[in-house]
């Protein structure tokens, strides 16, 4: 049934494992028909910051890169940043340290070879740089409107690979990890931090598929186990995908319901990327009980309790992890 859901999606797509034309600039040939109607978008928001050409991509996509928008001084600086909290020269606050599930009880290695993310720098002085920078946040008020909450930091280090294939993350949607609606309002800036490409595990998407449904997610079944909340959704091994081979200070703003993912990393170096998911202001909480988001909600939950916040909900959860960015906070 998931292949003939996408079968639909993928028609306009002939060739199998594309890689995906980053937008330098795009090209009118990429329009969906549409022409300057901004009234038949829906995916996008009425600003000159978007060419009509990129805004019909995205429309008919579901992702678009930016080339060299970040600053790459910038980039060394979180970097370095990274660095110091992994390797414990400064204190990691309230943020989270995430390891590699085949690396996590191993002795002896460095910090930067066991965890493979940082998790809610939204208020650490140095990365959040990046949620804030102006030439990031522009971008994305196209797609959540001018009152903007920072939802969901994260900066990724995908380790060289033990041989166990767990430095790859399952094909995905981020909305499944979100309590928050409309999904349309809800956009992930994603910055290579260096080149990335199949060799180091670049992401991977399935275009369009942002036009379905958030579909039901589980943990895979491989063989040498998978990362702490790496969900994924199955039945789609067989669909071409279009990598995202990108470089310093390129980024790729995507929708929360396009299908996508990550190979493992074969070389002997890192790849780091640093991201975060903006949402309208106006966006509402829903109840995510009795859906397919509900398994997520309890292992996230059952973290806060560990972490001793007894009385926290899912809701509650991501409103300690949110800022404010640009505009006015309404629901979130």
């Amino acid at each position: 049934m998931a292949q003939a859901r996408m079968k639909v999606i993928f028609g306009h797509l002939n060739q199998r494992n594309q890689q995906a034309p980053v937008a330098r600039p795009v090209s009118s040939a990429l329009s969906i028909g549409i022409g300057n109607n901004y009234a038949e978008f829906q995916y996008t928001l009425n600003n000159p910051k978007l060419t009509p050409a990129q805004r019909s991509f995205y429309e008919e996509n579901g992702f678009l890169v930016i080339p060299n928008l970040v600053p790459h001084d910038k980039i060394d600086r979180w970097r370095d940043r990274f660095l110091d909290l992994v390797e414990g020269r400064d204190s990691i606050g309230g943020m989270t340290k995430m390891k590699d599930v085949s690396l996590k009880d191993v002795k002896d290695v460095s910090g930067e070879r066991i965890v493979n993310k940082i998790q809610d720098f939204v208020w650490d002085e140095v990365l959040s740089e990046h949620l804030m920078l102006s030439q990031v946040v522009d971008y994305v008020e196209c797609f959540t409107g001018p009152n903007i909450m920072a939802m969901h930091t994260m900066l990724i280090n995908k380790p060289p690979d033990t041989g166990a294939l767990t430095s790859r993350h399952p094909l995905h949607q981020d909305l499944h990890y979100f309590p928050f609606r409309p999904a349309n309002r809800i956009v992930c800036a994603w910055t290579a931090m260096e080149k990335v490409n199949t060799d180091n595990g670049c992401l991977f998407v399935l275009p369009g598929s942002h036009k379905g449904v958030l579909e039901q997610h589980e943990y895979p079944e491989w063989e040498n186990g998978v990362n702490k909340m790496y969900h994924g959704v199955r039945g789609y091994d067989d669909v071409p995908k279009t990598y995202l081979c990108m470089e310093k200070g390129d980024t790729v703003f995507f929708h929360p319901i396009l299908l996508h993912g990550s190979g493992y990393n074969t070389t002997k170096n890192f790849r780091k990327a640093i991201s975060c998911h903006y949402a309208g202001s106006e966006c509402d909480y829903i109840d995510v009980k009795g859906t397919s988001q509900e398994n997520i909600a309890k292992e996230v939950v059952e973290i806060a309790k560990k972490r001793g916040f007894k009385d926290f909900t899912f809701k509650d959860t991501w409103k300690f992890r949110s800022r404010l960015v640009r505009g006015v906070e309404i629901n979130l």
